[in-house]
């Protein structure tokens, strides 16, 4: 496979952006992405300021065969943004957002991240369903679903979507739509980055905040067991206005969280209702006085600062190894699995993360977009982190067990943006054998030679 540097190229035809070599003084700072176990050497980053600089980047690696990776916010966990050798087309720097209040609809471009995202629609009191960690980009985020806390009133982010701008294989830049080359539209809404590079979003808005009542429960993990099963009928009820995840984690010692926990194993509820105040202290009584919890840290606060609140556990460069399931309503079988297995981890960063679905998520049909999952109650993320200084403490191995004594609780799915580097049949088990025949085909229409090949792969060959 040839280079850049196979054939010394100093410019990109019609290019107007940042051309970064390996000898260039920014070369190893724009080459890391999130997760640090990722340490790979391209040949040629182009940095693009918008979608002309995106086709000709593309027109250069399929003229001269480069291997291709594409990079939004670079923060996916099998490090796909990044490649060995060939051409990184970055999109970071392409930022611009423009927001219609009336509308209630904002354009913005991929290289934005949701933090930033969010504080521009937030100036008018507008959200759209986003990610859980403000420094996620929102375009991978996007073309592979997008879960987080307001999913349950407002749908995936994939489903408030309007319409694109992709940049096909070829180098052509075409508007996507449910009127617009619809086939496409329903293939990028969950198929990830396999049928182009999506250059622009426009996203349908709502009223959110700008607070929200919002924030963590935490309960000791010798607890775990009660405290899940009455989540669980808790949630088998709740509105949908009312958002929440579980986390079985080490509590981190942040200022915000009372220093008799820091360092203790803990199962934390944290909730987001975003309907009338009054109304939301009435239904979160009973997940605040269950117990009672060991802290209730839930408060009127703003929704940015919601976003963030995982940030400080996530931060990039430190090594991250996730595997996930989709669970159906939760059982006493997989409550007490999940009990048994979430504290056997090495590292005190390591944790698991319960996504709770259901609501506007279920408004769809399957069969409306790529995404899938619908059906799903639950999503499981099982997270390893742990940092190149406390190596001895990796939980690759803790992941891996922990996947295994799950797997028979969970659904047969699993959700494409916490896939990992799991292999094509992982990839087809999250769409299912249907859906990934029709995604096939689309694939060998939209991308035949596999041109977009450093993702979660739908090969035209299958």
């Amino acid at each position: 496979m040839a280079t850049a540097d196979t054939y010394g190229l100093d410019v990109i035809p019609g290019f107007r952006g940042e051309l970064i070599r390996q000898d260039h003084p920014d070369y190893d700072e724009a080459r890391k992405v999130w997760n640090g176990l990722i340490d790979r050497r391209p040949s040629l980053i182009a940095r693009c300021t918008g979608p002309p600089d995106v086709a000709a980047a593309v027109r250069l690696g399929r003229q001269r065969q480069m291997t291709v990776a594409v990079r939004g916010g670079g923060h996916n966990v099998a490090g796909t943004a990044v490649c060995d050798g060939g051409l990184v087309i970055d999109l970071s720097p392409m930022k611009r957002i423009s927001i219609d209040p009336v509308a209630c609809t904002a354009k913005a471009e991929a290289g934005l991240l949701w933090g930033e995202f969010d504080r521009e629609c937030q100036r008018y009191g507008l959200a759209t369903p986003a990610g859980i960690v403000s420094h996620t980009g929102i375009a991978g985020l996007t073309v592979g679903g997008g879960i987080g806390h307001l999913m349950r009133q407002y749908g995936l982010t994939c489903d408030n979507v309007r319409s694109m701008q992709v940049v096909t294989s070829d180098g052509d830049l075409v508007r996507t739509s449910s009127a617009d080359e619809p086939e496409l539209f329903w293939a990028v809404r969950g198929g990830g980055s396999n049928f182009g590079i999506v250059t622009s979003f426009e996203y349908r808005l709502h009223r959110v905040g700008p607070s929200v009542l919002a924030g963590l429960v935490l309960y000791r993990a010798d607890r775990a067991v009660e405290v899940v099963r009455m989540y669980r009928d808790f949630v088998a009820e709740a509105p949908r206005d009312f958002g929440s995840v579980v986390s079985f984690r080490t509590a981190p010692t942040l200022a915000w969280i009372p220093q008799e926990l820091h360092g203790q194993p803990v199962v934390a509820l944290t909730v987001c209702y975003t309907g009338p105040p009054a109304e939301g202290e009435r239904l979160l009584q009973p997940l605040r006085r269950f117990g009672p919890p060991a802290a209730d840290l839930v408060r009127r606060q703003p929704y940015v600062d919601l976003q963030a609140l995982f940030d400080a556990t996530v931060p990039h460069g430190w090594h991250y190894y996730w595997k996930s399931v989709s669970l159906p309503p939760l059982t006493d079988a997989a409550i007490e699995t999940l009990a048994t297995v979430a504290w056997r981890k090495r590292s005190p960063r390591s944790f698991i993360m319960l996504f709770h679905k259901g609501g506007a998520v279920r408004d769809l049909s399957e069969g409306a977009m790529a995404y899938s999952g619908r059906d799903a109650e639950h999503e499981l993320n099982i997270n390893g982190v742990w940092t190149a200084e406390d190596s001895r403490q990796e939980d690759s191995d803790w992941v891996r067990k922990t996947f295994e004594q799950m797997s028979p609780h969970s659904t047969g799915r699993a959700y494409i943006n916490f896939l990992g580097d799991e292999g094509r049949q992982r990839v087809r088990a999250a769409y299912g054998a249907a859906k990934y025949q029709r995604l096939v085909q689309l694939k060998r229409r939209y991308d035949p030679d596999n041109f977009f090949r450093l993702n979660q792969n739908i090969n035209p060959s299958d």
